[in-house]
Parts: structure tokens; sequence; C-alpha cells
């Protein structure tokens, strides 16, 4: 039986015959490294783990993390989890959650990566609307009794029917897969298995969680073929081999930590190192340690870097090539800076869950400043450029007004994509999807970019902002929205609006602007104090207050977000 495919036949037979689609899955990638170079070492943990985990730091190599895949498939074939059903993951970037990718793509079954700081109030969200039949967690996440409130869960909520978790005191009713994977397997019970599984390269690997202005997190399943496409536009433009060490400091629960970091490793067979809780000192001593090569970090960082000189005087960088940023603005200063200082080339990534794949670096944009301000016109004949992706897609801008296609420079456009790394549709979502596509089935993203270039040759995008007023902090998106309804709800407020503010380390965080109800007053700690009593995830928490008489509007009324960000670059932190 064939595992799950969403997209059409149509779509399939296309790409395969355009050579853009293959038949090997993530996992088979996997399996050739494993054979090839079986003692090179694959993964490391965070230095850090046992800040947010039980276990000490370990380093495997392709061979043991293999062993350690097989025994994970194992335990779930053995509790009756297999082919196209969901399993939910819970954990940390470690070498367990490169392992349960790994061991779900292995038996057919499709991951869905919570962010760690997901709780009771997104597992009633999600778990039973996904239809997880069980799920991957630790005992511990920093504080948190992980595995215990999940146990809990489950007893209201029989959708989920297995727990299965890594770590030490695992509570009754989840299965101790630490005690678990350490006795010997039966191997024939996966070799049995896998004789008759069907998985192909367009079954749906994951289903990645994505913030937006509805409220409630939304689905979006993606295939091995289609991550594949998306990683490519890493792989190609950051030039990676299998010679790379990759420091991955983002959650890799979604586009940037799996498109970005987790697959590009499957299709190079270098090394990956996990960081998890981000702290700066931890994340440069795995620089000069390990001798990494490749990293990802947020504008502000790279800037808050630059700006203390005595930091990186006392950090040994000099193995670092590449770095990836993105999710706001690039500085050109800041960029040109790392290139002149440094000898290392700071590439602009704008990407999305669903697909969206605009990566600029040296080869693209040899001009850094440049660089920091434009992306490459990825899918748009007669524009030659290194990363694949820019030749396995359409992308066009269209006036949401009138719908006119945009072909001028400086006009502003909603960016609209097809090709092969877009997603087919969200998860159970069937109205939802019809809206996002248009009728000739690009993908409308929401963003709004304009055409730049030089006279005739105009190879550019401009980002001039998102359409939504998504935040995103430190890599995980936060639906205003969300907090909105959720405050909404407190007796002491009469309005309220969320929006973001930049932060050096995060680059942004949010903050919550309340008009109080009459003779009310209100305080940010009351504010978290309720939203916990919700049980929502901790990063979604505000973190400023900004107590207003109204909320700035225009002539119809609606809020003007703009004015309240301008006013929170006035108001001291």
């Amino acid at each position: 039986m064939p595992g799950l495919i969403i997209c059409s036949e149509e779509r399939i037979k296309e790409y395969t015959e355009k050579g853009w689609w293959g038949t090997v899955t993530v996992d088979e990638l996997f399996r050739r490294h494993a054979g090839s170079t079986p003692h090179a070492i694959a993964v490391m943990d965070p230095a850090n783990r046992l800040a947010i985990c039980d276990g000490e730091p370990r380093r495997v190599t392709f061979a043991q993390l293999d062993d350690e895949v097989n025994r994970l498939a194992v335990q779930l074939i053995a509790h009756e989890i297999g082919k196209d059903d969901i399993v939910a993951i819970q954990l940390p970037n470690t070498i367990e959650l490169v392992a349960a990718y790994l061991a779900i793509g292995r038996i057919g079954a499709i991951a869905s990566p919570f962010p760690v700081q997901y709780r009771q109030y997104e597992y009633e969200q999600l778990l039973g609307f996904l239809g997880a039949k069980a799920m991957l967690t630790t005992t511990r996440i920093g504080e948190r009794r992980n595995a215990e409130i999940l146990a809990q869960f489950k007893a209201t909520h029989p959708v989920l029917e297995t727990i299965l978790a890594w770590g030490e005191n695992v509570p009754a009713g989840v299965v101790p897969l630490q005690e678990r994977m350490a006795e010997p397997f039966d191997e024939t019970l996966l070799t049995s298995y896998l004789e008759n599984a069907v998985i192909t390269a367009n079954d749906i690997l994951t289903i990645c969680w994505t913030s937006g202005t509805e409220g409630r997190p939304k689905g979006v399943p993606r295939s091995h073929n289609e991550w594949f496409i998306s990683a490519y536009a890493t792989v190609d433009v950051a030039e990676l081999t299998q010679s790379d060490i990759l420091l991955n400091p983002f959650p890799m629960v979604n586009m940037a930590g799996i498109g970005g970091m987790l697959v590009p490793w499957v299709l190079t067979g270098c090394t990956l190192i996990q960081h998890h809780p981000f702290d700066l000192p931890v994340f440069l001593r795995q620089i000069a340690e390990e001798k990494v090569t490749y990293t990802v970090a947020p504008p502000a960082l790279l800037n808050m870097l630059l700006q203390n000189d005595n930091i990186l005087a006392n950090s040994d960088i000099s193995s670092i090539r590449v770095i990836g940023s993105g999710s706001a603005p690039l500085s050109p200063w800041m960029v040109k800076t790392w290139k002149e200082s440094f000898g290392v080339e700071i590439i602009n990534i704008f990407g999305s869950n669903e697909g969206a794949s605009f990566i600029g670096g040296a080869k693209e944009i040899d001009d850094p400043e440049l660089r920091a301000k434009y992306l490459p016109r990825f899918g748009v004949g007669g524009y030659e450029w290194s990363a694949r992706v820019a030749q396995r897609m359409q992308s066009r801008l269209v006036d949401v007004q009138t719908g006119e296609i945009i072909t001028e420079a400086g006009r502003p456009g909603e960016l609209r994509l097809r090709g092969a790394g877009i997603f087919s549709g969200y998860w159970k979502q069937e109205d939802l999807t019809r809206k996002v596509f248009d009728e000739e089935g690009y993908f409308c993203t929401g963003d709004v970019f304009e055409i730049a270039g030089e006279g005739d040759n105009l190879c550019y995008y401009r980002v001039v902002g998102r359409a939504k007023d998504i935040i995103i902090r430190g890599g995980m998106n936060i639906s205003p929205e969300e907090i909105e309804s959720l405050v909404q709800g407190h007796a002491k407020v009469a309005e309220v609006a969320v929006v973001g503010y930049p932060d050096p380390i995060l680059g942004e965080r949010s903050c919550v602007c309340v008009v109080p109800r009459p003779a009310a007053e209100i305080t940010l700690g009351e504010l978290i104090e309720y939203l916990k009593q919700k049980n929502i995830a901790s990063y979604k928490l505000p973190e400023r207050l900004l107590v207003l008489e109204a909320l700035p509007r225009n002539p119809v009324g609606k809020i003007v977000k703009q004015s309240l960000r301008e006013m929170l670059s006035k108001e001291p932190v």
C-alpha cells in the first residue's frame, strides 16, 4: 500500500519527468552515508544539553546513529505505529530529535514536530486535529516535566494512544525509550516490516506548524521531494560539501531547522552540531572547538557581535566560511563588515514553511551591501543563478487590488509562487487552501516585494514587508491575533493589540498594547499570569506592556500597528 500522498498525480508526473523530483527518500540518503562513511561523526549534542534535558552530551558516528534509528524504528513498530501514522515530536535540538525524524521516515510514518515551548493549550488545539497516534518526547524540558504533563493529557484524550520518552524517571503509562532501546532487539521485525512497506519520496514526511493571522497554527505537510528542493537552496548557495561542519541553533521544527540544517546535512553527509537552549558563550565555544564552517544567526545578533569588539576578539571564529541570516532586514554595513573584517560571507535568506526559498550568496550577489538589500529574483526566466531552486519554481508579483502582474521596478506587489518546493495545501483545511492558491496554482504568500535592479537588468527582489503582522522571536513565529484573542478575555482589558519590537539577540520580542477598562489598572505581570493559566507556549508570552487611553486607528477603524511600533521605539525598555 503506498504512503500518504497529497500532491496531484499531474504534479508528480511533471516534476519527475523534468528531473526535479526523484525516488530516493531522506532516510535512504542517510543510509547511504552510513554505508559509505560509517565512522565519520554524524551528529553532536548541544554542549549545554543538561540545561534542557537529561543525559550527558554525546557525539555519534553515522553507523552508531543508524543503529539508534533502527532501535527506535523497532520500538515504534512494536507499539503498532506504522506507515501513514502521525507521530508528534516534542524534543529539543538533540541527537534524539535527528534519530526521531529518521526513524519515523524509515517506517513511512509522518513526523509532526512541536516547538518545545508548546503546552496544554497547544496540545488541546492540535493533537486531535492532527490525528496524532503517538508522541515522542523527553521526561524533562528545562524545568518542565514534559512526559508527566503529556501522560496526564493522554488520560483524557484517547486519540493519543502512545507516549514514548527518553530521559530519567519516566512516569507510569509512558514507554521508557532509553531502557527499551538499550535492550537486544529483533532485527527481523524491522526487516519484515520494510519488505512489505511501500515508502516513496512523494509521501508526506512532516507536518510542521506555522502561525498566521488566523490564530490557530496551520499544519503544513511536505514530502521528501519538496524538502529536497528547499534544502538544495542552502546547499547550493552556501556551497556545502561533505567536509562541512554545521552548527544549528534554530529549533529543528520548521523551514529554518529542517530545510536549512537537517535536510542539507542528509544531502551532503557532513557533520551536524546541535545547539539548545541558545547560549552565546556556548555557541561561540562550539564554533571554536569543533571548527564550525557554517551556521545561522538572526541579523540582530550579527549586528551586536560587530558592535562588541571584545566578544569577537576573545573568540576563535576563523573556521567559519558562511553564516545564513534572515527573518528581518539585513544591514548593508553588517554584511560588508563581516566580509571585510573576518572573511565571512553572510547569505540573505527568505523562506517559509510553505516552501518559499530565496537565498542570496556571493555567487548570486557579489556585492555584500547589495546582498543585504536584495534577494535574487528566482523563478523568473532570463536570469541564471547557481541555486537549483531558481529553475525549479516560478515567482511573480501581483497587484492585489487589480490582479495585474507587476513587471516594472519599484511597484509593491504580493509575492506568489508555484513549483517543485511549494507545498500542496494545509492539513485538513481545504477552504483555507483554496484561498491561498490563485486560479493559476500560485501560492499567495501574503508577503509584499518589489522588483529591483539597475537599468534593464531587473534581477532582484526587495522585501517591502510582511503583509501579515507575524512576530518572529528567535526563529519562532507568534500570531498577534492568537494572543490578542486570549488577552481580550481579561476582566481589566477593554482593547488590545500585540506588536513586535526589535531585540538584539532574538530579532523580535512581543509587546501587548492595552486600553484598560474604566478605573482599572493593569500590569504586565497580571497579563502574563493570566496567559500562563491558559497553558500557552512560553515564547508567546508578551515581554512588554504599553498602556494607552486608545489604540491608534485609521479612518475606517482599523488599528494602525505601525503607529504602535513607533510609540514603542520612543519608550524606554
